[in-house]
């Protein structure tokens, strides 16, 4: 399935900047359906809801680090819950370390992404998620 720009994206970062920017590249790729959360735990309460509004995530992109609920253990929740075990999930790391690689992808994420990137990586890394 070929991303979609018209599906549901909830983008998550402790940094409201960093959240600004991702804003700012999906809207470039045609994305308009962008929502906000600044850590993992209301990020995971915004899903549930939205699921079961009938209006779920289709997309989800999070930061690793953040002072509550990690991007990480969000990832895992996630993937522990029936509902959202395919959902796509973008990580991104300010870290490249190979370990937290082997980490994310062991706990089920669909790509990650190294800060900085750019328009270009993070188009290359969700058409990757979404083959067309």
């Amino acid at each position: 399935m070929a991303f979609n720009p018209k599906q549901k994206i909830l983008i998550i970062d402790d940094m409201s900047t960093m959240r600004k920017i991702i804003k700012n590249m999906l809207g470039k790729m045609g994305c308009n359906d962008l929502h906000e959360a600044d850590d993992g735990a209301p990020a995971w309460e915004m899903i549930q809801q939205a699921h079961e509004a009938g209006k779920p995530f289709e997309f989800i992109v999070s930061d690793w680090n953040m002072p509550g609920l990690t991007g990480l253990d969000l990832l895992k929740n996630l993937r522990a819950d029936e509902r959202f075990k395919k959902l796509p999930f973008l990580m991104i790391t300010a870290e490249a370390e190979q370990a937290n690689v082997i980490i994310a992808v062991k706990a089920g994420v669909s790509n990650f992404i190294v800060k900085p990137f750019s328009i270009v990586t993070l188009k290359e890394k969700i058409d990757k998620i979404f083959p067309g």
